[in-house]
Formats: C-alpha cells, sequence, structure tokens
C-alpha cells in the first residue's frame, strides 16, 4: 500500500507486522505518524523508541489526522505444493532507503513466500514482495526486544524445509557485522540452498551521503572498518586500538554511538592527534539523515550535545575535513 501523505498527519490502527511497509512509506514521505494499537511489533516498537513515530494504546481523536490508515489487508498463507525443500535468499538491503537495494535483491523480494527482515532493513521494500508473502520481524532492538541467533536460524530453516522461498533481508551487508555467514551455515548444516546477494555497506555509504569519501588521492591509501559494538578493554574485544592509531588509514567505526567516548579516548591515548577531523553520520539515506563534523577530541561530546543516535557511522580521519 503507497500513499502520498507527504507533511501529512496520518493515524494508522494496526501494529503488527504487515502494517510495517506502510508506515515506513509514510515516515519516507515525510508525514507525522501515529500508531494506535494494543501491541505493536518489534520494528514498530523500534521506530517509536527513535522518536520517528507516536505509538499509543490510548483513544485519540480521528478527526485530528489529515489521514487515518484504518485496514491493512493480512498476507494470507499459501500452502506449499509437495515436500520440496525450498530455498533461502540473503539479501542485503542497503542503508536504509529502498532505492538503494540492489536490482537482483527487488527480485528475490518480488519471488519471496517468507521475508524474515531485520531492524534497519528498508520496510519499505516489502511492498515489492507477493501479497501471499509472510513477514517475520526478527528485530533486535539494543537493550531491548530481540530475536536470538539461533532463533533467527530456525526460522530460516523450518521455512525453506516445508518448500518456501525465504528471504533474510538484512541492512547493509549481510557479511558485514550482519552475521550472514552464520545463517548461511546454518541453512547448510540443514540441507537448505542458499544464495547470497551483495548490498550497499553503510561504512561507506554513509560518509559518501554525507560529502565525506573513506579515501582520497594523495591523502590516504586506505580505510579501516571495525565494530563498536564493545568498548576498548572489553573481554570480548579483539580490535587494536593503538595500531588503529598508527596505520594511516581512514577509520570507520560502526554500531559505536555507545561506546563512542571509550573508542576516541583509546585513539587519542594510543597518540593520535585529538585535532584528527571526524564526521558523524545517523540515519544515513533516510530522510530525518544527520551530519556532524568535528574533531576526534570533541566527537563524544559534541555527539552528546547534538543528539547524534543510533544508528549512526563514525569517520576519523583527514577525509572529514573535506568539503566538494
Amino acid at each position: 500500500m503507497h500513499l502520498n501523505a507527504t507533511g501529512l498527519s496520518v493515524l494508522v490502527l494496526e501494529g503488527a507486522e504487515h502494517a510495517v511497509p506502510t508506515v515506513a512509506s509514510l515516515l519516507g514521505d515525510g508525514a507525522s505518524v501515529t500508531v494506535r494499537a494494543p501491541s505493536v511489533c518489534t520494528a514498530l516498537q523500534d521506530l517509536a523508541q527513535r522518536g520517528h513515530l507516536r505509538w499509543t494504546r490510548d483513544e485519540v481523536d480521528e478527526g485530528s489526522f489529515d489521514l487515518v490508515v484504518r485496514h491493512l489487508a493480512r498476507p494470507v498463507a499459501r500452502e506449499s505444493a509437495g515436500a520440496t525443500t525450498g530455498r533461502v535468499t540473503l539479501v542485503g538491503a542497503g542503508p536504509g532507503d529502498p532505492g538503494l537495494v540492489t536490482v537482483a535483491g527487488r527480485a528475490a523480494i518480488e519471488t519471496a513466500d517468507v521475508v524474515v527482515a531485520d531492524r534497519l532493513a528498508p520496510w519499505e521494500a516489502l511492498a515489492w514482495a507477493p501479497a501471499h508473502a509472510e513477514v517475520v520481524d526478527v528485530s533486535k532492538i539494543p537493550f531491548g526486544r530481540s530475536t536470538s541467533q539461533d532463533e533467527i536460524n530456525r526460522i530460516l530453516v523450518d521455512h525453506a524445509t516445508a518448500g518456501r522461498h525465504v528471504v533474510r533481508l538484512k541492512g547493509g551487508d549481510s557479511y558485514v557485522f550482519g552475521r550472514g555467514f552464520e545463517e548461511v551455515q546454518a541453512c547448510a548444516a540443514a540441507g537448505i540452498a542458499t544464495t547470497v546477494i551483495p548490498g550497499v555497506t553503510s561504512s561507506v555509504a554513509a560518509p559518501e551521503l554525507a560529502g565525506v569519501p573513506v579515501t582520497h588521492r594523495g591523502l590516504v591509501q586506505g580505510f579501516t572498518v571495525i565494530s563498536g559494538h564493545v568498548p576498548p578493554g572489553h573481554p570480548d574485544s579483539t580490535i587494536d586500538y593503538a595500531a588503529l592509531a598508527r596505520s594511516g588509514t581512514t577509520l570507520v567505526v560502526l554500531m559505536g554511538v555507545r561506546t563512542l567516548p571509550a573508542i576516541t579516548e583509546a585513539l587519542l591515548d594510543a597518540g593520535l592527534d585529538g585535532g584528527t577531523p571526524c564526521a558523524l553520520v545517523a540515519d544515513a539515506s533516510l530522510a530525518g539523515q544527520r551530519s556532524l563534523r568535528t574533531t576526534l577530541a570533541k566527537a563524544a561530546s559534541d555527539a552528546a550535545t547534538a543528539g547524534i543516535g543510533a544508528p549512526a557511522v563514525a569517520v576519523i580521519g583527514h577525509v572529514a575535513a573535506l568539503e566538494p
């Protein structure tokens, strides 16, 4: 369902997974969205927590909205003919704008019986799926509701074993901090055929969309992408921050909003100049994209002052000072 709702206030009276593509499309149009439902799926809860929409269980004055979306058709499951084993396609869906899904990725969605979607996947893209396609929300909200990786693997295998074409829709690229290869291994162990369709990774796309190249002739000859999921010094961290500080490459940090103070401190302690340019890009490719230019020494405090929240990418290096 696509509505041209630019600038409108919209009330959506549905909170299940099949409502997310419509809600995402409304938000992409710049609509102000309120969802009224007793409960909402994880993806809608995440959008509400990030301030992109309002969710309420209370009665509201429907007449105060420009548009009310009352009924969204639920998909009708299609039974698989026979016991033929299905297949799984991992689709890297890019940084968030559905226009950045590849042609091959769209073709996979258009033939899906089941779409298993992540929190940062472009949910508008589910409008391309057949009417019968089932949508499974496996979003992981930081420090909130989430689906375990073992459960995701089980969902993929069970649906494919039932003879369905399962599309695993992931933000960015499935193999860049996306656990995609774990899912391929789980499917292989169960005898399920898999195809991997690469996606546009936010490690390059987010800086680029903010006007920052990760490499530039005569300035830097490489870039290093790291996960900031755990801070320096954490038992699970395998990153040598002293080596990074000496590397001479652009540093791109994914999933590092919460740990940015510790990461910048580790780089400063390792001798990286506090005046090193830094750029932060939040919600890259989406209507609410925000970017901030600062320095390594000020990055954490400036990000907090500006209210930069996840998902965001940090770029540390001289390229962050370049202008077109």
